[in-house]
């Protein structure tokens, strides 16, 4: 079974995490998050799946993130805000998301992984 990685090539922990999979033999398909950035209804279906908070998919270290100041514009945004803010630009996107389907993983935490993607 393959999951579907959603990384950016550039980024350090999304490359860590591609060797992580690669070393686990865990077969994988790759969407390059800013060539092909999730549409809304993809970041809802994640989101509602991972069971984590909307919040936690925003790159808070990204430099779009403080262009945008969404540091402050978060702290009011409605749920589906939220979501358009996120579809509009892959940069903004936490990265690597990680999915079967029934789980999902955002991030990459090589602890979270093994219990993830191991078990």
């Amino acid at each position: 079974m393959a999951v579907t990685f959603y990384w950016y090539p550039k980024c350090g922990t999304c490359r860590n995490a591609k060797k992580w999979l690669e070393a686990n033999q865990i077969s994988f398909n790759e969407v390059h998050i800013v060539e092909d950035a999730p549409s809304k209804e993809t970041l809802h279906e994640l989101f509602k799946t991972s069971g984590l908070e909307l919040k936690k998919f925003f790159n808070t270290s990204g430099m779009k993130y403080r262009e945008l100041g969404l540091k402050d514009k978060l702290k009011t945004a409605t749920e589906d805000e939220m979501l358009e803010i996120l579809a509009s630009d892959g940069m903004l996107v936490k990265r690597p998301i990680i999915t079967d389907g029934q789980k999902v993983t955002v991030g990459f935490n090589e602890k979270q992984f093994e219990e993830t993607w191991l078990a």
